[in-house]
């Protein structure tokens, strides 16, 4: 039988106590630490011929974790936010190994100093008020599943739901009764409430009606479901959002964007409120964001938007020669007195 290495043991308390049950993270983010451990695994098994088995934490030093990712980045050709990532997820294991073992202090310090990959600034894709209403109005509301795709679409930017959010929304967290409003559950596993357009509501009432869906009846129904009967899944909800962006396409309108994902939507929704005159803070509650930073990238977006818009229309702020206060000789002499003093 083999005996667990110390390493091991941390790890396991990590994954199955620590961030469940201390931190309660939701089970996509467990998912993002699970897949890091499982690639620095197969790192130390390819390129430092050692057996997960036998990985102790003195191992894990300040070379081997910026080995590790040099290796994503080299020989896995991840991107820099992906190995930031990697790596925000080692940082916060051993902040955890720092507690639990103190007689590891110093080698947790040094691991804690890896410097991350220097990004460039992240662009906001989003989707004009003439795209979105186009791309809204694409799906066949008479038939069972256009009705359904409808509903999605519609839903996933009024509320500024997270793809995941989506996902996991049931019957019973749907209000359609004035004012109507949606319970959305995000990271953290945090709950918040967010109010639904009328034109919203009355496409999604149509179709619970259609689809049967009594929050009475069946409470943890799921509200939306693939042709198999089942939750839809991230690339489920990427497909049909795509399907209708090519209708959109096709027809000879412009691309805003080059990546159409979910987000995207999200995105557009928190432009559009910001333009709207609606507060930064309003904004992050409404997209639950935990701190206001992250809602602010929305408000640089828009500034930039405006700054280049300024910068097409040409406009020409260089003064003519022979202003009024040049032509005014007691202004003109006062100025040249100021450079004598």
């Amino acid at each position: 039988m083999i005996k667990p290495t110390d390493f091991s043991q941390c790890l396991v308390e990590y994954l199955t106590q620590h961030l469940p049950w201390k931190r309660k993270l939701s089970e996509d983010t467990i998912k993002s630490y699970q897949d890091t451990f499982r690639l620095l695994l197969t790192f130390f098994e390819e390129v430092r011929n050692c057996p997960a088995e036998k990985i102790v934490l003195k191992m894990l030093d300040v070379s081997a974790v910026e080995d590790f990712l040099l290796w994503l980045e080299n020989k896995r050709g991840n991107s820099d936010s992906t190995v930031n990532q990697r790596r925000a997820a080692i940082r916060a294991f051993f902040k955890f190994v720092l507690k639990q073992k103190p007689e590891f202090i110093f080698q947790c310090q040094q691991v804690l100093t890896v410097e991350g990959r220097k990004q460039q600034k992240a662009v906001v894709n989003y989707l004009s008020e003439n795209i979105l209403q186009d791309l809204l109005a694409r799906p066949d509301q008479s038939s069972v599943h256009g009705l359904r795709d409808a509903a999605l679409l519609c839903l996933l930017y009024d509320i500024g739901a997270r793809v995941q959010e989506l996902i996991d929304l049931s019957v019973h967290d749907v209000r359609l009764l004035y004012p109507a409003t949606i319970r959305l559950t995000g990271k953290g596993r945090k709950a918040r409430i967010v109010p639904v357009l009328p034109q919203t509501a009355a496409v999604l009432k149509n179709y619970m009606l259609q689809n049967s869906m009594d929050a009475k009846v069946a409470v943890d129904q799921a509200l939306f479901v693939n042709r198999q009967g089942n939750r839809f899944t991230r690339p489920g909800i990427t497909y049909i959002l795509n399907k209708y962006m090519k209708e959109v396409y096709s027809d000879g309108l412009t691309h805003e964007t080059t990546t159409i994902t979910p987000h995207v939507l999200r995105h557009t929704k928190a432009m559009h409120l910001l333009r709207a005159n609606i507060t930064l803070p309003y904004i992050r509650d409404f997209l639950g964001h935990v701190d206001i930073s992250t809602t602010e990238v929305y408000a640089k977006a828009d500034t930039e938007m405006k700054r280049k818009a300024f910068e097409k229309a040409e406009i020409n702020c260089v003064p003519a020669a022979g202003t009024s206060w040049q032509k005014n000789q007691d202004t003109l002499a006062w100025l040249m007195s100021l450079s004598k003093k």
